[in-house]
């Protein structure tokens, strides 16, 4: 199964589980959806469970929180999370706060494509997950693989706080897997270990963890051995799993997408230092996209993108240290 049908299935089957389930966003219903995520659940739920609405992102998600203050549990799509900017208040504002402002839950999944590699440009490629892990309130997740994004989704969903859920586009078709057709969830704020190693932690999360594998392969060709933790949800994320790793390894590189000045690295950095200190025997190391906008050149995004060559560098560098 691919990681974007893994999706679609853990929305089909909370939404068979729960009537109080449904979907808003732009196109999702007769067209499917952008990427076509939610191709077929229109036919199969009606359009009372699968609404199509204005090109509006501050009204999908006013919505959405209106309706989870109701009683019923939305999963509003962003065409592109980009535009999420356009939802900004709603999110941060109201959906983020009403909680601890007054008590009530508000269980809305937000989701959508984010990242690059597929030459969108500056408005289609955005890794922006930091805007909202700095936001008391909310979840951030963002699963790497086929299995993470259905039993991901599916814990979103059930979940009583607003999630911000991030797809990466790069994966929706390349990413294949044996999903259960069980039911299943994965834990929010539960990392995993992707590769066992001993010398270098690799702490990443998206498609990143591809990169870090396709790394640690080429590595352990030279007798470097890598691990790599995929962290699955950066907000809240699991800073046992991450002290873990480095405790045992002792040397760390943070590998993201996104660009560098206050990107999930930075935050990272400051728990080792602060709880692990001790343990390293080396400097804690960042692979990171510069700070500048997403390249539209093709050549010019591969530059800007990390990738395993990246990697690769920093780990014998730091392995010589």
């Amino acid at each position: 199964m691919t990681y974007l049908d893994a999706i679609r299935q853990g929305i089909w089957e909370e939404m068979e589980r729960d009537p109080s389930v449904f979907l808003l966003g732009e196109d999702i219903g007769a067209y499917g959806g952008a990427f076509k995520v939610t191709a077929g659940l229109l036919e199969k739920f009606g359009e009372t469970r699968v609404i199509d609405t204005p090109i509006s992102e501050s009204a999908i998600v006013g919505a959405a929180v209106g309706a989870a203050l109701a009683g019923l549990r939305p999963v509003a799509e962003m065409q592109f999370m980009d535009f999420i900017a356009c939802g900004f208040d709603q999110i941060v504002n109201m959906a983020a706060k009403i909680h601890y402002r007054w008590g009530p839950a508000v269980p809305i999944v937000i989701r959508g494509p984010s990242g690059a590699g597929v030459h969108g440009g500056p408005f289609h490629s955005q890794s922006n997950e930091m805007w909202f892990v700095h936001t008391p309130g909310l979840k951030v997740v963002m699963p790497a693989t086929a299995y993470d994004a259905k039993g991901l989704i599916k814990a979103s969903i059930r979940d009583d706080n607003p999630v911000m859920f991030f797809e990466h586009k790069f994966l929706y078709r390349r990413i294949k897997e044996e999903v259960p057709e069980d039911d299943y969830i994965v834990p929010l704020g539960k990392a995993a270990v992707r590769r066992e190693g001993l010398d270098i932690a690799v702490i990443t999360y998206g498609a990143m963890v591809w990169t870090a594998l396709e790394a640690a392969a080429e590595l352990e060709k030279e007798g470097l051995s890598l691990e790599v933790v995929d962290l699955r949800t950066l907000l809240p994320y699991d800073e046992d799993a991450v002290l873990a790793s480095v405790r045992k390894c002792s040397k760390v590189i943070l590998l993201h997408e996104d660009t560098r000045t206050g990107g999930m690295a930075g935050e990272l950095a400051a728990l080792i230092a602060e709880e692990a200190f001790e343990d390293l025997d080396g400097p804690i190391v960042r692979v990171t996209a510069p700070d500048t906008p997403v390249p539209f050149s093709p050549p010019m995004e591969e530059y800007f993108l990390p990738n395993a060559q990246k990697v690769v560098l920093a780990a014998r560098r730091l392995a010589a240290y």
